[in-house]
This record gives C-alpha cells, sequence and structure tokens, in this order.
C-alpha cells in the first residue's frame, strides 16, 4: 500500500456502516454496528454520535480500549483500526458533529443530555485486500 492514508480514506468515506468495539466488564470483545463517522481527520481522529445512556458509552468509560472496523463489500476489502474511545459532552464537540435531523435521535436538541460524541483515536491498524493483510501504525 503506497499511501496508506488516502487508501484507507478512500474506503472509509464510502461506506454507510460503521462497527465500533468496546471490551465489557467480563473483559469480552462487544462489536456495534453504527453509522459512518460525522467528522474524520485522516486516519488517526473519528467523531461519532451516539446515546449518553448507551452500553458502549459506559464500556468506554471503564475501559478506552477499542477498535473501529470498516469494509468494503464490493471489492472485499476491509481496515481495522487500533485506539482509544473517548466520550465527550461538551458542547464544542457536540456542536461541531450535530446535523440537522438529529433529534429524529435526541428530541432536545443539541443540548440533550442523553447526546454526547464518541471520539475514536487511532494508534495502529490492519488493512485487507486482495488475499494480503497488512499491518500499519498510525503516526
Amino acid at each position: 500500500m503506497r499511501n496508506p492514508e488516502q487508501t484507507i480514506g478512500n474506503l472509509i468515506d464510502k461506506q454507510t456502516v460503521a462497527f465500533i468495539g468496546s471490551i465489557n466488564d467480563a473483559g469480552f470483545p462487544n462489536l456495534k454496528a453504527m453509522l459512518p463517522p460525522r467528522k474524520r481527520e485522516g486516519i488517526k481522529e473519528f467523531w461519532f454520535t451516539t446515546n449518553t445512556s448507551s452500553r458502549r458509552v459506559a464500556q468506554y468509560r471503564a475501559n478506552p480500549k477499542a477498535c473501529i472496523y470498516f469494509f468494503d463489500k464490493r471489492f472485499f476489502r476491509g481496515v481495522q483500526l487500533l485506539g482509544t474511545m473517548t466520550v465527550l459532552e461538551d458542547s464544542t464537540a457536540k456542536e461541531m458533529i450535530w446535523r440537522d435531523g438529529d433529534t429524529l435521535y435526541y428530541s432536545k436538541g443539541v443540548t440533550d443530555p442523553d447526546y454526547c460524541v464518541l471520539k475514536f483515536t487511532a494508534q495502529s491498524g490492519r488493512y485487507y485486500a486482495n488475499f494480503t493483510s497488512q499491518d500499519f501504525e498510525v503516526p
């Protein structure tokens, strides 16, 4: 892979689903399908919306170790990123990724106490394409 950030970024931007992983209180991995990230900076930082009251938020608060996965069904390729997830409830983060229509999920608007932001920060990854996997570090 000549340019990991471009190759992986293009794959991510074309997906309509993201999978996020957390660790439960018994130490087992948990995966969940999510809407794609609302914002990303390269392949280092990703922002998602979710409910503050969700199981996932409680798991990330207890153990911030996380992964995110994106899969391109058409070309059977994918990327897993490993890192940490931070739960953000400040107005700056919430307003940054708020979109019209989000009141469908958060009826009280951008200040809804059940609306928060998950910020994933990648440390490393593994990319699969053409029957080959490649590990990489995220600077």
